[in-house]
């Protein structure tokens, strides 16, 4: 049975879902925007309105960090943004060093819309690069060239952002490894603190699904996440997720969150939320409607949820490993029973399998992907299926 003392940390993740251009990987719940626009001021108001739904589950907990995600959030007006801000700190109670993130993709986005975004608050900025080869950007379906690339992060350096994040990929068609090591150079060279680096998968609900394009072999897509690890730990970004990688003292507090079995409301087409209920000692996961439209028109019924599931206790350890498991430090035993409620006995053959493997260092009560392990997580996350 499972039993827990305290809240996890919580956080708020807010999905503006339109993008001027669905790119052709992209999985996400994103729509074009329609000639005619998409109606703002009433998608602002239905994610205020939702948010109001939701207080009766979060009973006053404070939020640990904000994310604006899409879709693409630098659409949206800076007025818009600054309005739900407020409303969210007039119905909610932040933690003090609490984290305010904005995505931003480069063509959306112009030098007063960071500058509007640094005053209201906003504390860090994710800005969608992808790469910084014009061939590549045009291959992925970007809206943006490499020089906007580049504007979009001068902009937000001289709006005062010191904490920023990069968002690049690797693996693409036709690239090589140099060609990787050459877009990590420029990245550095700008000095986010934190680069998101990860790999281009072909996901089946998408373009590149039913068309997929040509990829270099697996052995060169490991030569080029192996250079590039040792290009970034030698210019001190210290990976600490599977593709997150962070300067000293900027590892993304939202991140950490879910990736250590935090709790997370979600609102906003499509989005998800996790809440864990001292009270009931349970779990709960919800997705809400992801059509916009259909989303405001439910949040008016106060019924904008259409997927709402309590996690089994058999369920738990899984969930928990699959996020675990993707930290480079791992996790100590006793996060393991403060975020599912289960003792570590629960999972103690399974970690022993795994350490017998070589998928798992496990030792002074810490549980760590090995090497090994990191590589073949897959395989890692096996052992963990009952």
């Amino acid at each position: 049975m499972q039993t827990f003392h305290q809240a996890p940390p919580l956080s708020l993740y807010i999905h503006l879902p339109w993008c001027l251009k669905k790119c052709p990987y992209c999985d996400f719940n994103s729509h074009e925007v329609p000639a005619s626009g998409f109606e703002e001021k009433l998608y602002i108001n239905a994610l205020i309105n939702d948010l109001k739904f939701e207080l009766n589950r979060i009973e006053g907990r404070k939020i640990v960090s904000i994310f604006f995600g899409g879709g693409t959030p630098s659409l949206f007006l800076p007025e818009s943004i600054d309005q739900l801000l407020n409303s969210i700190q007039a119905q909610l109670n932040f933690d003090l060093d609490i984290e305010i993130t904005l995505e931003a993709n480069p063509g959306a986005v112009e030098a007063a819309k960071f500058h509007e975004y640094k005053a209201m608050g906003i504390n860090r900025l994710s800005l969608g690069i992808q790469s910084f080869n014009d061939q590549s950007l045009t291959l992925l379906g970007r809206i943006h060239n490499a020089n906007e690339a580049k504007k979009a992060i001068e902009l937000s350096r001289e709006a005062g952002f010191e904490n920023f994040n990069l968002d690049l990929m690797f693996g693409l068609p036709n690239q090589k490894i140099d060609d990787v090591l050459t877009d990590l150079k420029q990245a550095v060279d700008y000095s986010p603190t934190h680069i998101s680096w990860y790999q281009l998968t072909i996901e089946p609900n998408t373009i590149f699904g039913s068309k997929p394009p040509k990829l270099p072999s697996d052995d060169v897509i490991w030569s080029m996440q192996e250079k590039g690890q040792v290009f970034l730990k030698k210019n001190d970004f210290e990976q600490y997720e599977v593709s997150a990688y962070a300067k000293d003292n900027y590892r993304s507090i939202h991140n950490i969150n879910y990736w250590q079995f935090g709790d997370y409301l979600g609102i906003g087409a499509g989005s998800h939320g996790k809440i864990t209920s001292i009270i009931n000692s349970q779990i709960e996961r919800y997705v809400r409607h992801k059509i916009p439209a259909r989303y405001i028109e439910l949040v008016d019924l106060k019924n904008s949820i259409t997927e709402k599931k309590v996690l089994e206790t058999k369920e738990v350890p899984l969930e928990f490993m699959m996020n675990a498991l993707r930290l480079t430090d791992g996790v100590t035993e006793n996060l393991f029973f403060e975020r599912t409620g289960l003792p570590i006995k629960t999972i103690e053959k399974e970690l022993m399998i795994a350490k017998n493997r070589n998928l798992l260092d496990y030792h002074n009560k810490r549980i760590k992907p090995s090497f090994r392990g990191h590589r073949y997580l897959n395989d890692l996350l096996h052992v963990f299926m009952k």
